[in-house]
């Protein structure tokens, strides 16, 4: 059986009804790497920035054939280094994960930073520890530029990778 269109995903644009999602995603397992769960208020608010029109664009990350939302990920601007440059993340769901679909994602939002034509560079920023995500970032073609320490959530500092992905010149 050819599971290619099964393992496709494409990104929709963060909407009003994807609230349900960042509570699925906002479990110990989930933010392992990111903290750890943020309350109901800390999610409201992280929502309602999704959806406010600015740098960047958060996505729900779904099935091409079927649309069954499988997670997210998006891309926002981040000062880094005496520049301005574009930061990604991703996550996929529990059930959905072991299945290439972060990597796919990620290639995605990739092509959404590049194609906005604003910074030359996106980072991603996963914890040393995150095998996952370093491998997601490995598996797409960003550049390791090495570790450093970034503070997420704010008060709480992480030593992570740097990873660059050059978009070309903007």
């Amino acid at each position: 059986m050819d599971t290619t269109d099964t393992l496709r995903v494409r990104l929709e644009p963060w909407a009003e009804g994807d609230f349900w999602l960042l509570r699925r995603t906002n479990s110990a397992e989930m933010t392992e790497h990111l903290g750890g769960p943020e309350t109901e208020e800390q999610l409201e608010v992280r929502h309602r920035r999704y959806l406010t029109p600015g740098a960047g664009r958060m996505y729900r990350v779904a099935l091409a054939q079927t649309g069954e939302t499988v997670g997210s990920t998006g891309f926002w601007e981040r000062a880094w280094r005496d520049t301005t440059v574009w930061e990604t993340g991703w996550g996929v769901l529990p059930e959905f994960q072991g299945r290439g679909l972060a990597a796919r994602a990620a290639r995605e939002i990739v092509q959404a930073a590049r194609d906005s034509r604003t910074h030359r560079y996106l980072h991603a920023f996963p914890d040393v520890g995150n095998d996952a995500s370093n491998a997601v970032c490995r598996r797409v073609g960003f550049d390791l530029l090495g570790p450093v320490a970034v503070e997420y959530p704010k008060g709480h500092w992480i030593t992570s990778n740097d990873w660059r992905i050059d978009l070309g010149r903007p």
